[in-house]
């Protein structure tokens, strides 16, 4: 390999999920230089972008900890940021179902906590009216919480990201830290597949690798498992028969398999919970299928079969104590270790929810170290790509007029158009893989799941980009679209 030295920075970020992209967004508002490193080859392919998409209310943790603390605030903050960011945030609400004695004294008793926490809109809600909110949902009575909803969470992580890039940030994919170390200067030098990167300060925000990053900081011992999740996408036909997320009464450890709207008109079922080591491994088994359809039918009955277009999974990195009990977020400075570094571990559920006010707190930290100027030229705001499926006529018939490429429809089940894909092929983070397409406008999320279109996109991105077929990648390194001979 040949190594080569970056130029210096300010601040390198090591993960573009949805923490490490909010912390690049909020330190984007200073004049610094920022790089992010990302070993993927777009910012939403692990956690950030495999699982719910539920903003969560905040009652269902620890009164104190962070995890309460920052989903809080996140939560108040979400529509503020879709205005600003242009990504899809639904208040909706949210139910937990039950049906015996003992689960609405669990009820209550979250319902408490989630008080302490500061969380508004919480009640218990009879069957009557359980029914009136949700009408398919089985239960005998529930809490409702107001003020949670459901979010895009491709869009949301990609806005983040895309904005901070308009606003100076360097992203730098297919990127992977092999190892971290101090030069004489005391600035960190970073050794990569891609070269040398050096900085003053490095931000740990590796989602599942943040346990290995740690230990390259120097600061070791941390238990870091995977908590992997299966879910079940169905057509967008059960969509109107499911209003808001639809819990059973959590565990102390677990919500439960839950059904859950999305902001585009889907239902999604899931997820379990299985403990794993591998953290590259999202296959899915047929008994975990037959598993969520078991449970989840028990608190919403309209399950079949012929509805499902797709599954998936996504994994969780949890800290855990030594006796494997789940431990609140790690937000940290450990200067006698790491001098100059901010250590996150164990950022799992609700960091999606949570992101932006981690960010925050991790800006307010580096503040009490370094001087930070405001950036005058910083810019908030995010031009979303325009979705022509759900523009009125009128409209619709502007943007034909404006773009003739509004006009030809790729993708029939998302009616995604040419003017779209081409939008998204020039995305603000270069990122040229059929599923950064997919994430940036839904093209190849419907029914056919890209029998269509998907040809179509990969002889856009082939004109476009001026890359031969056999270049083409679906998401990771080695997912090649094609091979062998073509017509």
């Amino acid at each position: 390999m040949r190594v080569e030295n970056r130029e210096p920075y300010d601040m390198i970020i090591i993960g573009s999920g949805v923490i490490g992209s909010a912390i690049a967004r909020e330190l984007s508002r200073y004049k610094l230089n920022i790089g992010v490193l990302e070993k993927n080859l777009d910012v939403c392919n692990e956690t950030s972008g495999r699982n719910s998409g539920v903003v969560h209310g905040g009652f269902a943790y620890d009164t104190g900890t962070h995890k309460a603390k920052l989903c809080v605030e996140g939560n108040r903050l979400m529509d503020e940021l879709a205005d600003e960011l242009g990504f899809t945030f639904i208040r909706c609400g949210k139910v937990l179902v039950g049906n015996t004695p003992e689960e609405r004294n669990s009820l209550e008793a979250t319902m408490e906590q989630g008080r302490r926490n500061g969380v508004t809109g919480l009640s218990i809600i009879n069957e009557d009216e359980l029914h009136h909110r949700v009408p398919r949902a089985s239960g005998k009575f529930a809490m409702f919480s107001q003020t949670s909803g459901i979010v895009d969470p491709f869009m949301y992580t990609i806005a983040l990201a895309e904005n901070a890039a308009v606003n100076g940030v360097h992203y730098f994919f297919d990127t992977e830290v092999s190892a971290i170390s101090r030069d004489c200067g005391k600035k960190w030098q970073l050794l990569t597949n891609k070269g040398i990167f050096t900085a003053k300060w490095i931000i740990n925000a590796a989602g599942l690798n943040c346990g290995k990053i740690s230990d390259m900081l120097g600061i070791k011992g941390y238990r870091i498992t995977g908590s992997k999740g299966d879910y079940i996408v169905l057509d967008k036909r059960t969509g109107p028969l499911l209003p808001m997320p639809v819990y059973p009464v959590p565990s102390n450890t677990y919500m439960g398999i839950h059904v859950t709207n999305t902001t585009d008109g889907n239902v999604i079922i899931g997820p379990n919970a299985d403990s794993v080591t591998d953290f590259g491994y999202y296959g899915v088994l047929q008994k975990n299928l037959d598993y969520l359809v078991e449970s989840a039918s028990r608190i919403w009955p309209c399950i079949k079969q012929s509805d499902f277009i797709r599954n998936y999974s996504g994994i969780l990195p949890k800290l855990v104590d030594e006796n494997g009990r789940i431990q609140d977020f790690k937000i940290e400075m450990r200067s006698d270790i790491a001098p100059d570094a901010v250590n996150l571990v164990g950022i799992e559920s609700p960091g999606l929810t949570a992101a932006v006010p981690v960010a925050r707190m991790v800006v307010a930290m580096l503040q009490e170290h370094i001087r930070m100027e405001r950036n005058p030229l910083f810019n908030p705001r995010r031009e979303r790509i325009v979705r022509f499926a759900v523009q009125s006529d009128e409209k619709k018939d502007a943007l034909i007029k404006s773009d003739p490429g509004y006009g030809d429809m790729i993708c029939r089940c998302e009616k995604v158009t040419k003017a779209e894909i081409l939008r998204a092929i020039h995305n603000p983070l270069g990122v040229h893989t059929v599923t950064g397409i997919k994430y940036r406008t839904r093209a190849m999320m419907g029914r056919c799941q890209g029998g269509y279109c998907q040809m179509r996109i990969a002889c856009l991105m082939e004109r476009e980009l001026a890359i031969k077929p056999e270049d083409i990648l679906y998401e990771r390194q080695g997912s090649y679209m094609f091979t062998g001979s073509m017509r």
